[in-house]
């Protein structure tokens, strides 16, 4: 929570409701701390320059390097002196900075940001229906580092199913069907002289 600010009790608690939502979203690819109300759990920092923003990403490595912090505001602390105040400190720490503020506050957001110099690696709004909260990311800054996209798998193709012969292994080997051998072809038949016709009987006759 902002040193210079006194949340009523009602905005307080969203605003820790909104930090630990967040907190649950980015566990997929982040170590996450937060500093919930005047919690001091997740330093940025050592000593007495620690700052807590409300959210801390760290690399899921070994080492834990920060990756990135958040800070989170409500209605009534969108303005001048929270931008100097924790926007602007919190932009210096030489990774990225993500700033969440209500949906009906984000021009002043903008405006704010862009007065001051402020480099926002990504703006976010946030909006509650009942008890579900949506967040939009409404700006980027050229060259963040954006969200890993989940890889959709390829649609596979259904396998094909091969059967086997019955008394056949299904990894046997097709084996061949035997060839037969062409026989050598047959001498043609030499065709039967054609006979002479038989001299009709009157010739028969003359001759006698």
């Amino acid at each position: 929570m902002s040193p210079i600010l006194v949340r009523p009790v009602r905005e307080q608690l969203e605003h820790d409701r909104i930090i630990r939502l967040l907190q649950a979203r980015s566990r997929r690819r982040y170590e996450v701390g937060i500093n919930p109300g005047s919690e001091q759990n997740a330093p940025v920092g050592i000593g007495p320059k620690a700052v807590y923003p409300d959210v801390v990403l760290y690399s899921q490595e070994r080492g834990r390097k920060v990756q990135g912090v958040v800070e989170v505001e409500t209605g009534e602390s969108v303005n001048h002196l929270e931008a100097l105040a924790q926007w602007a400190h919190f932009a210096r720490l030489k990774v990225p900075f993500h700033l969440y503020v209500p949906a009906a506050t984000i021009d002043v957001a903008r405006r704010l940001s862009s007065d001051h110099q402020i480099p926002v690696a990504e703006l976010w709004i946030y909006d509650s229906i009942g008890d579900q909260v949506r967040f939009t990311l409404v700006q980027r800054a050229p060259g963040a580092p954006r969200p890993a996209a989940t890889p959709k798998a390829a649609p596979s193709r259904p396998a094909v199913a091969r059967t086997a012969p019955a008394g056949k292994s299904a990894n046997a080997r097709p084996t061949k069907a035997p060839t037969k051998r062409a026989s050598p072809p047959r001498p043609a038949r030499k065709a039967a002289p054609a006979r002479k016709p038989a001299a009709s009987k009157t010739a028969a006759q003359k001759r006698k």
